[in-house]
């Protein structure tokens, strides 16, 4: 049986459910047999057949909804509940605001529902006349209209500067008046705690400025234990078992990367060989990697050029694990043999991590020119060595 329901549009007003204890949400169930107070579930713990003490699964019941039409076809019962709810907060004649908080409709149809079912309604303006006059007549002589009326006005007046002077507290209490200085302070954590700051923001008017910022710093502490536990834990598994190894084993692990970022480049740049000014460049991003700064300049050959001769690969370290198919792509796609058979031990570890591999994978694994992972990738697709995803 539908009834209207006098829930507001915040959940966290709205009373929980017996059985899962969360804010119920419209369409509800009430027990007929149980109360007062009432017994509500929602629908999840109704038709698992929740019983609590004097409550059973096969008492009768009333399902909860204001989905249902009241004074207008295309208007149900909740939105003519918040139509009322915003002209009272909003005020009358404020029609785009109103049309903000209800959300379902446009400013026209609030006014014209509005104007239509509650001002020109001669159901209900006779009503209101009625309860006027009967007002009236109980107050006629203690109660002066107009004066009731300023007093009013200026109790409105008053709550909205009380609430103006809370929101200017709260800016001023958690240092938000300059907001450059504010973010300024927040980019001294990582990312994820950032991510954090941005998110719990909207809650820092629940507790104080203090309270949230132990909070914040909580969890940055938390995440920098979290780190230090996931360092800790790669060197027990590589078997170390004291900081001096672990300076030994971060320094080995540091140049290796380097190596790898050499040879890497290496392969990008024999291609372009022949091109004197790539040549220049791929030196000095070398000459920034050896002095410790981030490369920033990209290889880059002149347009117009004609393909370059097959590499030449005697005498290169690695040759002689390659088959002569694997040293015919090499020549041909100019790749060194070690860059080749490291970006190979990659992708067959990933695809058997993965049981089978997509090109995109394989672009994100091996970061060269995206034209030399395309063969690479089809050569292992074709020789075997892995399978597609």
């Amino acid at each position: 049986m539908d009834r209207l329901s006098s829930f507001s549009n915040d959940p966290s007003d709205n009373p929980p459910c017996r059985g899962c204890s969360s804010y119920l949400m419209e369409p509800y169930i009430k027990c007929a047999e149980c109360g007062p107070p009432p017994f509500l579930l929602c629908l999840q713990c109704f038709t698992r057949g929740f019983e609590y003490k004097k409550h059973q699964s096969d008492h009768t019941y009333e399902i909860m909804t204001s989905d249902f039409p009241v004074l207008d076809p295309s208007w149900t019962a909740q939105e003519e509940m918040a139509l009322l709810e915003a002209v009272m907060d909003c005020g009358f004649g404020n029609w785009q605001d109103v049309a903000n908080q209800m959300c379902t409709k446009t400013k026209e149809e609030c006014e014209k529902h509005y104007m239509k079912h509650f001002i020109n309604n001669p159901l209900f303006a006779s009503t209101l006349l009625n309860l006027k006059q009967a007002e009236e007549a109980k107050t006629a002589d203690t109660a002066i209209p107009f004066h009731s009326l300023k007093m009013a006005v200026v109790d409105i007046y008053h709550s909205r500067l009380k609430e103006r002077q809370r929101r200017k507290k709260i800016i001023r209490d958690h240092g938000l008046i300059n907001l450059r200085k504010f973010q300024l302070m927040e980019r001294r954590y990582p990312k994820e705690v950032q991510d954090l700051y941005e998110t719990m923001r909207r809650f820092a008017r629940i507790v104080g400025p203090v309270e949230h910022d132990k909070f914040i710093e909580s969890h940055a502490l938390e995440f920098e234990l979290r780190r230090e536990i996931k360092r800790l834990q790669e060197y027990r598994t590589a078997g170390i078992t004291n900081f001096c190894s672990a300076r030994t084993y971060d320094h080995l692990k540091k140049t290796r990367e380097e190596e790898r970022l050499k040879r890497t480049m290496l392969s990008e740049v024999l291609q372009y060989i022949q091109d004197s000014s790539a040549c220049q460049q791929w030196l000095r991003r070398q000459a920034d990697i050896d002095s410790g700064l981030s490369p920033s300049i990209p290889v880059a050959s002149n347009s117009g050029r004609r393909s370059a001769p097959p590499l030449n690969l005697t005498g290169l370290p690695g040759t002689e694990k390659l088959n002569e198919k694997e040293k015919e792509l090499c020549q041909m796609v100019r790749l060194v043999p070690g860059a080749y058979l490291e970006y190979k031990s990659a992708l067959l570890n990933e695809c058997n991590k993965q049981g089978g591999l997509r090109l995109a994978q394989a672009r994100a694994l091996i970061k060269i020119d995206v034209n030399k992972t395309r063969k690479i990738y089809d050569f292992l697709i074709r020789e075997g060595y892995i399978t597609k995803a």
